[in-house]
């Protein structure tokens, strides 16, 4: 199974592409729609990459589509310019996750 990004910049896609992760660059909601679609029902492909922007931006979206395909899994990555999640996202993620505080 191959890996595949979606990413808001061309700098993320170079280094993946130096990794061998084949990608895309994508700029607007309409675009991203179309390529996840298009992404989602290739059997070859195992987890997509997405660039955190796009969680933020278009949340709707990204949560459908999570929500619709089992596979490929849906994985967002920082870009260039770092997360926006907080340092303990991980923590807080299991604590919500199983009601117990870590």
């Amino acid at each position: 199974m191959k890996m595949y990004l979606i990413s808001d910049n061309i700098d993320t896609l170079t280094g993946m592409r130096l990794a061998g992760v084949e990608g895309v660059v994508v700029h607007d909601r309409e675009e991203l729609r179309t390529i996840l679609e298009d992404v989602m029902h290739q059997t070859e492909i195992g987890i997509v990459l997405l660039t955190e922007k796009f969680s933020r931006d278009y949340p709707d979206l990204i949560n459908a589509i999570k929500l619709t395909y089992q596979l490929p899994l849906v994985i967002e990555i920082p870009d260039r310019h770092g997360t926006g999640r907080k340092p303990d996202f991980i923590t807080s993620y299991v604590s919500e996750a199983i009601g117990l505080k870590l």
